[in-house]
This record gives C-alpha cells, sequence and structure tokens, in this order.
C-alpha cells in the first residue's frame, strides 16, 4: 500500500487523531460539554414527569408539607388513584374518552383507507376532482363558526358525535395512505384481476395486508387525536356528563376547579387537591405511553414508503 493511500485510510478511519472523512475529530472537551447539555436536556424533560408521579403516590402529609409537588414519595400511598377510578367525575370522563378513541379510530381508519385507495385508482369516475377537493381542505380551514353551525344543523351537539365526526377524516392521512397504494406494484393487481378479483376483493385482500405499516400510524395519529380531544368538546358538549378525560383535565387541572367529594369516588378522607390533579394527569398520560410501543417498529416504515411513493 502507498504512504497516500495509507494517509487516507488513516483519516477515513480516524486512526490519525486529526481527521475523519476529512472532517476535524471532536476533542475531549467538547465531548464533555456535549454529555452535559443531553443530560441537562434530559433531566428538564424527565423531572417534571418524575415529580408528577411521585406527588401522585406521595402521602398526604409529604404533599402538604412539600407544598404540593414531591420529587421523592417517602411511601406510596393510592388513596388519590382509589378516589379517582371507584366511580366519579374522572371514571366516567375515562370511559367516555376510551370509547371516543375507539369507535372514533376505528371509523376514521376505515374511511381514510377507502378513500385513499380510491382516489389511487387513477381511472375511476371522478377521481381528480374528488383528489383536488381533498387538497383544497388539506390547505383551507373552515373556521370554528362554520364548523359549529354544520354541527348543529346535524342535532350533534351534547353527543359523542360532535367529537368523532368533524375528525373523522384528516386529509393529510389520506394523502399519505393514498401515495401508499399508488406505490404498490401494478403487475400484482393485474395478476388478481387475471384471476377474477373485483375493485372490494382488491382492497380487502391485496390493498389493507400490504397496507399494514402505514396504517398503523395513521391509526396512532387518529388514536392521539381521538384520545387528547379538547376543543371539539369544549365547543360542542355543555352536559359535563359528557365530558371526555382532557376537558375534565383542562377544568381541573389548568383551571385550578376544586374537586369534592361528589365529583370522586366513595372515600371516606378526600386527598389533597395536588395529589388528585397529578393522578388525573398520570391516568391521561398511561394509555399513549402503552399503545406507542407496539405501533414504533411500523412508525419509520409508514411514514416514509406513504411520503416517498406517489
Amino acid at each position: 500500500m502507498s504512504s497516500a493511500e495509507t494517509a487516507s485510510s488513516a483519516r477515513r478511519t480516524g486512526r490519525s487523531g486529526a481527521l475523519i472523512d476529512g472532517v476535524p475529530r471532536p476533542g475531549r472537551v467538547e465531548n464533555v460539554i456535549k454529555a452535559v447539555v443531553l443530560t441537562a436536556i434530559c433531566a428538564v424533560v424527565i423531572l417534571p414527569f418524575i415529580g408528577i408521579i411521585s406527588t401522585s403516590l406521595a402521602p398526604a402529609d409529604q404533599v402538604t408539607r412539600a407544598g404540593g409537588f414531591v420529587l421523592l414519595p417517602e411511601g406510596i400511598d393510592l388513596t388519590a388513584y382509589r378516589s379517582i377510578l371507584t366511580g366519579g367525575v374522572v371514571t366516567r370522563a375515562l370511559l367516555i374518552s376510551s370509547v371516543v378513541t375507539a369507535v372514533g379510530t376505528a371509523l376514521s381508519l376505515t374511511l381514510t383507507a377507502m378513500l385513499g385507495w380510491a382516489l389511487s385508482r387513477r381511472g375511476s369516475i371522478g377521481n381528480r376532482p374528488l383528489l383536488l377537493l381533498v387538497l383544497v381542505s388539506l390547505l383551507f380551514n373552515p373556521g370554528i363558526i362554520p364548523s359549529y353551525l354544520v354541527v348543529q344543523q346535524l342535532g350533534l351537539l351534547d353527543t359523542l358525535w360532535a367529537i368523532i365526526i368533524p375528525t373523522s377524516v384528516s386529509a393529510f392521512n389520506v394523502i399519505v395512505v393514498r401515495a401508499f397504494f399508488v406505490g404498490l406494484p401494478q403487475e400484482v393487481m393485474d395478476s388478481a384481476r387475471i384471476d377474477g378479483a373485483g375493485e372490494w376483493k382488491l382492497f380487502v385482500h391485496m390493498g389493507l395486508p400490504l397496507a399494514r405499516p402505514v396504517l398503523a400510524v395513521v391509526g396512532l395519529f387518529y388514536g392521539v387525536g381521538y384520545w387528547n380531544a379538547f376543543f371539539n368538546a369544549l365547543l360542542y358538549i355543555s352536559d359535563s356528563a359528557l365530558w371526555p378525560l382532557q376537558l375534565v383535565l383542562r377544568t381541573y387541572v389548568v383551571d385550578g376547579t376544586q374537586l369534592g367529594a361528589q365529583d370522586l369516588g366513595p372515600e371516606v378522607s378526600l386527598p389533597p387537591q395536588t395529589t388528585i390533579q397529578m393522578a388525573i394527569l398520570v391516568i391521561s398520560i398511561i394509555p399513549i405511553l402503552i399503545v406507542y410501543p407496539f405501533l414504533q417498529r411500523h412508525f419509520a416504515k409508514g411514514m416514509l414508503t406513504g411520503a416517498v411513493k406517489g
């Protein structure tokens, strides 16, 4: 090996200690600074979550002594969780949010997949005008007042459908799903048609099984959106018995409204308000944290496939 090749190899591998592919190697001081900065950022992000969980589990006397926020609990007290999960406002709101998320996600996935498949069939009737309509809805928002009037005319006020139907189809998600279907091998579709498969069979037996990664990602988007649905509930639902969890969270945590014994389960002793508020926060976060790891492996594949193709 010549001296020039040896020097080039040393620069690529960094054995000379000076360059890696022509870029100076970071020194020890720079590495220490980066580690300190990253550690500080992680601490700023993680410590509030630890504080929320610790405060929700801390004994009442420790929360009172600490002034409402505990970082390291002296023990584990589940009184706050028993209070909000054995009946009352929070239990009802948790059930409502679960129903809205399950029904809304299923409906949205069905409509998005069917619309994305229809828009991906270039020869279908009305394909281009319908695609243009979807793109226009992506660029222009109808506004709060027209949306409220439409929901009112449909008779959806003070019903759970007012949270589900107005956001049941996202134009962005439709474009992503359509891009995936457009990128499917045309030869596979043609062979299925030769075997006698119609459009519906192609969609059910070919399109949907192949689209599992992108549908998993889109389903995650819809599920998170329905679980965090707050603004539509604030606009369209005035009956507190139909409030989802996020609206209860806003009322009793953000606005600081006091939760009384009549709003909680049949507990003898009422925990501190801060403990109850932190417990509601934990309950509102846990479902997403549970679902996300199961869909994470589809996330990159689904989004990249839908974004690059088409």
